[in-house]
């Protein structure tokens, strides 16, 4: 149990100096922009290609890998969406939000640093396809929902042509496909070229852990939820046993895949849950609580997980 605590403390302590950081420290949000630029322009683009390219291209073909890990996200996502809009009975725009808390994963600025930590540089490859299916779904789902409660006449063409843009512009997709192309290829970078790609690389996950701690900071978090533990329990609990049990019916990959598939399922809702809440005006302060209060959760859950994983109790 203390390696446990070992691998995984160093994580949620730089997301907790983030945290502090951005409650002492009388900054303005300009700098962490650019920070955030800097992860998810180029720290984790630089990661998922350099991972990507080095990796034989037949690995890469995992088809049924990635539909079961989509539709896990997807069925996460309608079993929150439900509980908000049909129990709840909450509006289309609020119940999307908080279909997000139950489904949608910290994978860009955990999720990396998580699985590579734990379980080695063989995670690179399903933690980047996990990513990649997972955004363009979610990029998919979030402006259809907001679009359909908005307005009743929605424009199918606008509206698949935003979300096709969002889906070819996104920095991770663009390094993913990238990195396949490079590994169809062969491509080999030059030396000068490949070892700025490793700067990069080194600093996606400290960079990613701390601005995501200072991001939830400069959140506001004063509207508590009483739908908030069931959303939490949806993504922290019935996600990654949806994954596992998806992955074992199907049967016949690789401990460390169906490892990393559990952990990311796992990790705690993502801080652009209230960026998507902000931006669409709906169920914001409500979000900020869920991404701190999920974050907080995950201390406990995420150790539990990777002692499972660790001591060959769920994934031998």
């Amino acid at each position: 149990m203390l390696n446990v605590v070992n691998l995984a403390m160093p994580f949620f302590l730089l997301i907790f100096l983030g945290f502090v950081s951005g409650r002492r420290a009388k900054l303005s949000r300009d700098g962490l922009a650019w920070m955030n630029f800097f992860v998810i322009y180029l720290a984790l683009p630089a990661l998922f290609f350099q991972l990507l390219s080095e990796t034989p291209l037949e690995e890469l073909a995992t088809f049924d890998f990635v539909a079961a890990t989509t539709f896990s996200t997807f069925a996460m996502f309608a079993i929150a969406y439900s509980f908000a809009r049909f129990v709840l009975c909450g509006n289309i725009g609020e119940a999307t939000v908080q279909a997000l808390v139950g489904s949608y994963s910290n994978i860009g600025y955990m999720g990396p640093g998580v699985t590579l930590a734990v379980l080695g540089a063989g995670a690179a490859v399903p933690t980047a396809l996990i990513l990649c299916f997972d955004t363009i779904l979610l990029f998919i789902l979030v402006p259809m929902m907001m679009s359909i409660g908005g307005s009743r006449n929605v424009r199918v063409g606008p509206l698949a042509l935003e979300i096709f843009k969002r889906i070819i512009t996104h920095p991770f997709i663009l390094a993913v496909l990238a990195g396949i192309l490079a590994a169809a290829i062969e491509f080999k970078p030059p030396v000068a070229l490949d070892q700025t790609i490793s700067f990069l690389r080194q600093a996606a996950a400290p960079c990613a852990l701390f601005a995501m701690g200072v991001t939830i900071a400069l959140q506001p978090s004063r509207r508590t939820a009483k739908e908030l533990p069931i959303l939490l329990l949806i993504k922290l609990v019935v996600h990654p046993v949806l994954v596992f049990v998806l992955l074992e019916w199907i049967g016949g990959f690789d401990s460390l895949w169906i490892s990393t598939a559990l952990l990311m399922a796992a990790l705690p809702p993502a801080a652009n849950v209230y960026v998507l809440a902000q931006h669409y005006s709906s169920y914001v302060e409500r979000a900020s609580t869920a991404v701190l209060y999920g974050t907080l959760a995950s201390v406990v859950t995420l150790p539990v997980l990777i002692y499972l994983l660790q001591s060959g109790i769920l994934v031998p």
